[in-house]
């Protein structure tokens, strides 16, 4: 839930609080302040239902919004008190008999809205619930027969290899040849003859 959502749940319990002290006091003051608080939260509700792409529950707002407003300006024509130029219209009702079933109407339509906006703001998505659940999974059958695991053995580290500058590869030996007997006729192994 993002921070419109918590700004909805906020403005839901001060508002409530703001009815009880406007039903005790009936202060012109309170009022005002349940009216704004109500206004936030309808703003906050709207703007969470738009994030998390609730379009259903934005379309069902937005029409129990227009039948409040319908049903408000219907039940003020009633008394005289919207489309009307004239300065003394607050006077008595047109027909006190049909007015009430306006009010109703709008308080209806307008306690509608908020609630519907309100549990589309704060309602938990489906990801969310699969998300939190944790899979749970069965643990594989093992044999009977299988011996136990052998105990892990401590790694072995490979032997240190040399620079790669300083690879030394093996002499290859030839093996040893018989040496050569010299022959008394080569012209090397002839010594010169004695001087007399």
């Amino acid at each position: 839930m993002g921070n419109s959502g918590k700004l909805a749940i906020i403005s839901a319990v001060v508002s409530a609080g703001l009815l009880v002290l406007l039903a005790i006091t009936l202060d012109e003051t309170v009022m005002y302040t349940f009216l704004g608080v109500l206004a936030i939260g309808y703003l906050a509700c709207v703007a969470e239902v738009f994030t998390r792409r609730r379009y259903f529950m934005l379309v069902l707002g937005a029409i129990s919004t227009i039948l409040f407003i319908a049903f408000g300006i219907a039940f003020l024509r009633m008394w005289g008190l919207a489309f009307n130029q004239d300065e003394n219209a607050l006077g008595s009702a047109v027909s006190t008999k049909d007015s009430d079933i306006y009010f109703y109407l709008a308080a209806l339509a307008g306690c509608s809205s908020l609630l519907i906006l309100f549990v589309g703001a704060v309602w938990p998505s489906r990801r969310a619930k699969a998300a939190a659940r944790p899979v749970a999974r069965r643990p594989a059958p093992r044999p009977a027969s299988r011996p136990s695991p052998a105990p892990a053995r401590p790694a072995q580290r490979p032997a240190a290899r040399p620079a790669s500058g300083a690879v030394k590869r093996p002499v290859q030996r030839k093996p040893a040849t018989p040496a050569k007997r010299p022959t008394s006729g080569s012209p090397a192994q002839r010594r010169p003859a004695p001087k007399r």
